[in-house]
């Protein structure tokens, strides 16, 4: 599978099963990153904590989903409860 003309300045951080390998530590890229990673969750639809955190493993193989989390909710690309059992996208 072919990465999307958008994602080309980050495919050096995919393996050949398009998961992400390592956190960027550049602002641009780390914001492909999770534009890329968001994508994979649903507008609408409310996760736990759990859900969000297979989700992420499933994409992902450097086993931080707690770093990718924070990051969508740094970004206000996901909001939570205050207790944090539930996760949905914002954008």
């Amino acid at each position: 599978m072919e990465l999307a003309e958008k994602f080309k300045p980050i495919r050096g951080f995919f393996n050949e099963e398009q998961k992400i390998t390592q956190w960027p530590s550049k602002h641009k890229k780390k914001r492909l990153v999770i534009d890329y990673l968001l994508a994979k969750f649903e507008k609408g639809r409310t996760y736990t904590e759990k859900e969000i955190n297979e989700i992420l493993n499933q994409h992902h193989t450097f086993g931080d989903p707690a770093l990718l989390r924070r990051t969508f909710f740094e970004y206000k690309y996901m909001d939570r409860t205050v207790d944090g059992r539930s996760y949905w996208r914002t954008v």
